[in-house]
């Protein structure tokens, strides 16, 4: 079973102010005994082709992917082309996915905020996954409504940490039966070979991370950095 995270940002995000290197994060990600991690930048799919011996080197698989904003939501698009940037639409995610190939998982749907909640219904075809998100705690958890939407619609549920702080990586995660490869660990989630695990955030913990976020984008975005720039 590969342990997985499918749901990460780093500084080279054009959106978020993230405060570690795509480097420190696959060193984290190795110190914490996972196999695979997709990077996931809103509306930018990092080429980590240069980051890959640096991250096998560790034990690591990299997977391509990004947070797209389409209609206003969040919607994590992975193992696409690079040509996946430029969709504008649900209908052009769909096209592509059948021209090219590519795994689509819903995040955080039920969640505040640009979440997808009406429109993961109306394109519920297309979702191959939906995220259980690491931001909850034992007395406030918006993850339960995505829990029964992927039930009554025999989906799969991913585990993914929506890392913006180092700390967030290792309460949930996903474990995958699949070989060590993008396409391989995308064809197993969505075949079902996948297990959920997590724990809640305490109230502490949560407070910290959010109010370091909120913090963050009060100061606006990182500069994107290169992508090899540490290796």
């Amino acid at each position: 079973m590969l342990k997985v995270d499918l749901h990460i940002h780093t500084a080279d995000d054009p959106v978020d102010r993230i405060p570690y290197s795509t480097c420190d994060l696959i060193d984290r990600a190795a110190a914490l005994g996972y196999d695979a991690v997709a990077i996931t930048l809103h509306n930018r799919q990092l080429d980590v082709r240069p980051l890959a011996s640096y991250a096998a080197d560790r034990g690591l698989v990299l997977i391509p992917g990004l947070e797209k904003t389409i209609d206003g939501r969040h919607v994590l698009l992975l193992n696409f082309p690079p040509c996946v940037e430029d969709v504008r639409s649900f209908e052009e995610v769909a096209r592509l996915k059948r021209s090219r190939g590519g795994f689509v998982i819903a995040p955080h749907p039920f969640f505040p905020g640009p979440s997808l909640r009406g429109r993961l219904t109306r394109h519920a075809a297309l979702f191959d996954a939906v995220e259980y998100n690491a931001m909850y705690t034992a007395s406030l958890n918006f993850n339960r409504a995505a829990e029964r939407w992927a039930r009554a619609h025999g989906r799969p549920v991913v585990g993914n940490g929506d890392v913006h702080r180092l700390e967030q990586l290792g309460t949930t995660c996903s474990l995958v039966d699949a070989e060590r490869d993008p396409e391989a660990i995308c064809a197993a989630i969505a075949a079902g070979r996948v297990r959920l695990v997590t724990r809640p955030l305490a109230w502490p913990a949560a407070a910290r991370i959010t109010a370091g976020i909120l913090a963050a984008g009060l100061l606006g975005p990182h500069s994107p950095q290169p992508a090899a720039a540490s290796v």
